[in-house]
């Protein structure tokens, strides 16, 4: 098992995207390409999936497994990052171990709010997002 730290260039605070409440923001000026955190994740197994729904952490979860079969939620600040159409970040998924890695792919200045793109990471796809009630900016 890998040792994972807390990310020291990151905090939690309020949203700069009307309505979305919490943001997690840039504690030091950050660069393209640099690691922003690594989250670990807890697996939903797919037997699970359907009292997730019943719960608030339906909005937050990831994705998971080889064919997409489960659900994780991601630990850190990883479920907490909003939504952008033309996020500063991105993530991408380590199934073997069970992380979820977030990268900046611009330049993120010291107190900047981080965004990702919720259609799996892909800067670039602008299709609707599956949560509902959640702002959309970009």
């Amino acid at each position: 098992m890998q040792t994972i730290l807390p990310s020291q260039k990151v905090y939690l605070g309020k949203s700069t995207i009307p309505h979305a409440g919490r943001g997690i923001f840039t504690s030091r000026d950050i660069l393209a390409g640099e690691v922003i955190e690594i989250c670990p994740i807890i697996e939903i197994p797919t037997s699970e999936i359907e009292l997730l729904k019943k719960t608030l952490l339906i909005n937050y979860y990831f994705v998971w497994g080889k064919a997409e079969e489960k659900r994780a939620i991601c630990l850190g600040f990883g479920s907490l990052y909003n939504h952008a159409y033309e996020p500063n970040a991105t993530y991408m998924k380590h199934l073997e171990s069970e992380t979820i890695h977030f990268n900046a792919i611009k330049d993120i200045k010291k107190d900047e709010e981080i965004t990702v793109n919720y259609n799996y990471g892909n800067p670039s796809d602008k299709s609707p997002l599956w949560i509902k009630d959640i702002p959309q900016s970009g």
